[in-house]
């Protein structure tokens, strides 16, 4: 009878974590939220990034990737509230639409520009198997995500084009403040809205309260 029980238990499991990854109707619906009011804050982040970008590489060329972790931030709070596979693209793309929609000046370029950071994140969170959520995670996606504008702006900016020094600069900065603007702050804003009660539904939520 025992040796039933652990087989069964052991057939059980890989169906259970089918069922952890499959999406909820509250997971899209979420998702969509979070995509829709982070898109909003590109919104914010447009005009008062921007001047700091510009400002940043006026002062040394490259500098500028410093003031990019903001609009990062999709696919890191996506990753880490939702936890399922797509979320973080999901939800850096969503945003990247609204903020397209609403007007901004890139266009359709910030389209591609979700695309490119929003697989950045979640490549993280699929090489950690969607099984871990904490602060490294956290910021490795924030990096990666900056890796992944990175490389787009190489094409879509004509980066490509400029000089090694430039490139170092630029792929450091950008990398540094996806970690910490994306990363950190993510990681801060969602542990901040489980304590509240908000995301009890989620694994986020009930992470938080059952450390309290």
């Amino acid at each position: 009878m025992h040796a039933n029980a652990n087989q069964q238990s052991t057939v059980d499991r890989p169906a259970k974590r089918t069922r952890e990854l499959r999406w909820r109707v509250v997971d899209i619906v979420v998702a969509a939220v979070i995509g829709v009011a982070t898109g909003l804050l590109f919104l914010l982040w447009n005009n008062i990034g921007y001047a700091w970008f510009s400002a940043a590489d006026a002062l040394t060329p490259g500098l500028g990737g410093i003031a990019v972790g903001i609009w990062l931030i999709g696919g890191v709070l996506g990753g880490l509230i939702i936890r399922k596979p797509g979320a973080a693209l999901f939800v850096e793309l969503l945003a990247a639409v609204v903020s397209a929609l609403v007007g901004n000046q890139w266009g359709i370029e910030t389209l591609y520009s979700g695309i490119a950071q929003g697989l950045g994140a979640e490549l993280i969170f699929a090489l950690f198997a969607y099984r871990r959520f904490g602060l490294l995670p956290a910021i490795l996606a924030g990096a990666a995500s900056g890796a992944g504008a990175w490389l787009l702006e190489l094409f879509t900016s004509g980066n490509l084009q400029k000089s090694p020094e430039f490139l170092g600069l630029y792929f450091t900065t950008i990398v540094i403040s996806g970690a910490v603007l994306a990363g950190i702050l993510g990681w801060i804003i969602v542990r901040a809205l489980a304590a509240t009660g908000a995301l009890s539904r989620f694994a986020a939520g009930q992470d938080v309260t059952q450390r309290v």
